[in-house]
C-alpha cells in the first residue's frame, strides 16, 4: 500500500509556471482520475484560464501552481496535502471536490499555517466548531444551495417529496439544508454508496412510495447515471425532479435535451451579467469548447482571490492573505464576493432551469433569485 500511495504522489503532479526564489506557490488538488475526474477536468482547465488571464502572476507575484489528483481517496488526499505543505512548501492548499477529503485534509493544512482555500466542498464541521482561521471557502457551505431550494419547493407548495443523496458529509449536509426551509411530507430519505452508478432498486422504492416531487445530489457521473436511468424508468410521469449539483455543464454534454426542463438551484450560472462571468464564460468555451460547470467557476474564483489577496496584502504571507479574504469584496464570476464571520461567502441563491441556446446546446439559465446575500446556518457557531 505504502508503495502504491507513493506511486500514485509522484504521478499526480503536473506543474504550471517557472519556479523561482520569488515564486508564489500554490498546491491545487482535485480529482483527475476515474468517475469523477470529469469534474476535476473541468476545475484544471479553469485553473489554467485565470493563470492565462493574469499573465501567469498572483498578486503581480511569479506563480506557480502544482496539481495533484487525490484520486477521490482520503488516504491519497493526506499523503498529497502532506508533501505540498512538506516538500513543495506551498504558500496555499486550494481545491477539494469531495466534503470527506477536506475533512481528512483540514487540520495538518491549517495546523501548520498554510492557508487551504476550498474550491467546492463545503462540509457543516468545518463551518461551525470547527471553523479555523487558516480555512476559506471560494465555493459555498454545503446546506447553502438545497436550503434555495427547499424554500422553493415549500412556498410552490410541494405536498411530498422524496430525498436521495450519496452517503458522505456532503450528502447529509444537503438533506439538512432542503429540510431546513421544506415542511411538507417527506416520503421517503435514502442515502447511496457515494460513487454508485446504478440506481434501479433506489427508483422502485421511489415509484413505491409515489412522491409529488423528487429532490436529489447526484453530482458528476453519479448524476449522469441516475438521470438516464430516471429517463428510461419514465420517472417524470410519476414524480417531478428537482436537483442541486446533478444536472449542471458537467452532466448535460451526456444528457443533452433529455434534461430539459430539470429545476436546479445554485449561487452561479453561466448568464450571470457581470463582466468577469462573461469573459470567463467566452474564453473558456474558446478553449475548451463547452460551457463551464459551477466547478470550474468555483476553481477560476479561487485563484482570481488569491490574485486579488496577494495584490491586495502585498505578500503570501498567510495571515496576511486570509485577513484580505475574510474582509470579502472580492471580485468573482458571482460579482463582488462577500464573506461570512466563518470565511464562507454570503451570496445569492438562484433558480435555474435548463434549456437550449441559441445554437441548439443545453445549458441552464436563471429563472429567479431564491435568496439574496444567504449565508449559511453555522457561522453563529464558529469562535476563531
Amino acid at each position: 500500500m505504502k508503495r502504491l500511495l507513493m506511486a500514485a504522489t509522484i504521478s499526480a503532479a503536473m506543474v504550471v509556471g517557472t519556479a523561482s526564489a520569488d515564486t508564489v506557490k500554490i498546491g491545487y488538488m482535485t480529482t483527475l482520475s476515474g468517475g469523477a475526474g470529469i469534474i476535476g477536468k473541468q476545475m484544471q482547465n479553469a485553473v489554467k484560464l485565470a493563470m492565462e488571464h493574469t499573465g501567469g502572476k498572483l498578486g503581480g507575484v511569479d506563480a506557480e501552481v502544482i496539481f495533484v489528483d487525490d484520486q477521490r481517496k482520503p488516504d491519497v488526499a493526506k499523503q498529497l496535502a502532506n508533501r505540498l505543505i512538506k516538500s513543495d512548501r506551498v504558500d496555499v492548499v486550494a481545491g477539494v471536490i469531495w466534503s470527506n477529503l477536506l475533512m481528512a485534509i483540514h487540520k495538518q493544512v491549517t495546523r501548520s499555517d498554510t492557508l487551504l482555500i476550498s474550491s467546492n466542498a463545503g462540509p457543516s464541521p468545518l463551518a461551525g466548531g470547527g471553523c479555523h482561521k487558516n480555512f476559506v471557502s471560494m465555493s459555498w457551505q454545503n446546506d447553502q444551495t438545497p436550503e434555495g431550494m427547499g424554500k422553493y419547493m415549500q412556498d410552490s407548495g410541494v405536498s411530498s417529496v422524496y430525498l436521495m443523496a450519496p452517503n458522505y458529509q456532503a450528502g447529509k449536509d444537503m438533506l439538512s439544508g432542503f429540510k431546513r426551509h421544506y415542511t411538507g411530507e417527506i416520503v421517503g430519505e435514502v442515502y447511496t454508496k457515494l460513487g454508485q452508478t446504478d440506481f434501479q432498486a433506489e427508483l422502485s422504492a421511489l415509484r413505491a412510495a409515489k412522491p409529488a416531487a423528487t429532490f436529489v445530489f447526484q453530482p458528476g457521473g453519479m448524476g449522469i447515471n441516475f438521470v438516464k436511468q430516471w429517463n428510461q424508468g419514465g420517472m417524470n410521469d410519476l414524480s417531478k425532479l428537482y436537483t442541486v449539483f446533478t444536472v449542471d455543464a458537467v452532466s448535460l454534454p451526456a444528457l443533452k435535451d433529455t434534461a430539459l426542463g430539470v429545476i436546479a438551484t445554485q449561487t452561479w450560472s453561466p448568464d450571470l451579467d457581470n463582466p468577469m462571468n462573461q469573459k470567463f464564460v467566452a474564453d473558456y468555451k474558446a478553449k475548451y469548447g463547452g460551457y463551464p460547470s459551477f466547478y470550474a467557476a468555483q476553481a477560476y474564483d479561487t485563484m482570481m482571490a488569491i490574485d486579488y489577496a496577494i495584490g491586495k496584502a502585498g505578500s503570501a504571507d498567510t495571515e496576511a492573505m486570509r485577513a484580505v479574504l475574510a474582509g470579502g469584496g472580492m471580485p468573482t464570476t458571482r460579482g463582488i464576493l462577500q464573506m461570512n464571520s466563518n470565511q464562507f461567502p454570503i451570496q445569492n441563491v438562484f433558480l435555474r432551469e435548463v434549456v437550449l441556446d441559441s445554437d441548439g446546446v443545453a445549458t441552464t439559465k436563471i429563472i429567479d433569485t431564491v435568496f439574496e446575500n444567504h449565508g449559511d446556518a453555522y457561522a453563529k457557531d464558529c469562535k476563531f
